[in-house]
């Protein structure tokens, strides 16, 4: 089951931002310490199994997936040829919400899910509203014609002027279109996530 309940609360649990909203930076700011906990708690001695749960959680959570949708990224990466940890940040990197998101077409992954299911970009000029939907080489992603006059794109593109895009995609901020022209490497992935500890936790 999908996690609803209060992000900040997640936040602070894992100790970072990893919705990447900057509230949540004000949050842990304010309250640098896990949801329950008071300023002088001293955590005790985590065993392995808790922090490879919490890196599964936390990766999973930076990613916006289910628990269910996240099994299903490891269990493809798991069938697929070259190192796992690395196949399932590619797979991950290469979700067309993360696409949007990284493209800077959206301010949080959240933001860029819901213009995916909403059905607000297509790929290739044909329109996709599954935001799991995993980009190829030499996919065009692009806002939807009817979609370009929203006033959200404007105030996205002006927040994001002196944004750079990964080197895996060539962006045209002022089509809002963005192509893939590479395969998304392991150090285009999110930084801070030992994906190791994610796969011996799946492998119990």
């Amino acid at each position: 089951m999908k996690y609803n309940g209060p992000k900040a609360r997640r936040c602070r649990r894992q100790g970072s931002n990893i919705y990447g909203s900057d509230k949540y930076d004000k949050v842990l700011q304010r309250k640098p310490y896990g949801p329950g906990k008071g300023p002088k708690f001293r955590p005790g001695k985590q065993s392995e199994y808790s922090k490879q749960l919490l890196e599964k959680q936390k990766m999973r959570d930076i990613y916006g997936l289910s628990e269910a949708q996240f099994r299903r990224v490891y269990t493809a990466a798991c069938a697929a040829s070259g190192q796992t940890g690395e196949k399932m940040k590619e797979l991950l990197e290469r979700r067309l919400d993360n696409v949007i998101y990284r493209s800077g077409f959206a301010m949080t992954r959240l933001q860029s899910r819901q213009f995916a299911g909403h059905g607000l970009f297509t790929v290739n000029g044909r329109r996709v509203t599954v935001p799991s939907y995993l980009v190829r080489l030499g996919d065009v992603i692009a806002v939807r014609m009817q979609a370009k006059s929203s006033p959200v794109f404007g105030t996205i593109s002006e927040a994001h002027q002196k944004y750079t895009a990964p080197s895996w995609l060539k962006v045209d901020s002022s089509a809002l279109k963005s192509e893939v022209v590479a395969v998304p490497g392991p150090e285009h992935a999110e930084q801070g996530i030992d994906a190791g500890m994610v796969i011996e936790f799946y492998s119990r």
